[in-house]
């Protein structure tokens, strides 16, 4: 088996878990530290939705939920998503037999704090890591 070459140091994959440890506190920020919603599955289906346009069908909703499997559990996410307010149920007025979601204005809002702060942080994080390559051989002073 040939060994994969590693690209970077453990510092640099330390820094990159550091900057998703506060992207994950940003996260729980916008749920006001209530870590009943701290979740994959939220975070697929909030996250799914807003790259949506903030709007899609009800099913297509569910199937957001990567690490769900049954229907009947990423309804019952959905819905509590619904009945907290992160969602609206509305009519579809392109197919009657559908429903739509939609996130609300407060968790549009909350969520474009959300990815402000998590570029933000992407962009740290990059200028860290960056600063923590290692100098290459050829061009260290000599001892």
């Amino acid at each position: 088996m040939v060994e994969d070459k590693l690209n970077y140091t453990e510092d640099q994959r330390r820094e990159y878990l550091n900057m998703t440890d506060r992207v994950g506190r940003n996260w729980l920020e916008v749920f006001e530290g209530d870590a009943d919603f701290y979740s994959a599955a939220y975070w697929d289906l909030l996250t799914g939705i807003w790259k949506q346009g903030g709007e899609t069908r009800k099913t297509d909703a569910t199937r957001m939920m990567q690490g769900i499997k049954s229907a009947q559990t990423a309804s019952k996410y959905l819905e509590t998503a619904i009945e907290h307010r992160f969602l609206l149920e509305k009519e579809n007025p392109k197919d009657a037999r559908s429903r739509l979601v939609a996130l609300t204005a407060e968790m549009k809002s909350k969520l474009d704090l959300f990815f402000d702060k998590a570029v933000t942080e992407l962009k740290v994080a990059s200028e860290r890591v960056k600063a923590k390559e290692p100098i290459p051989a050829n061009v260290r002073p000599p001892v």
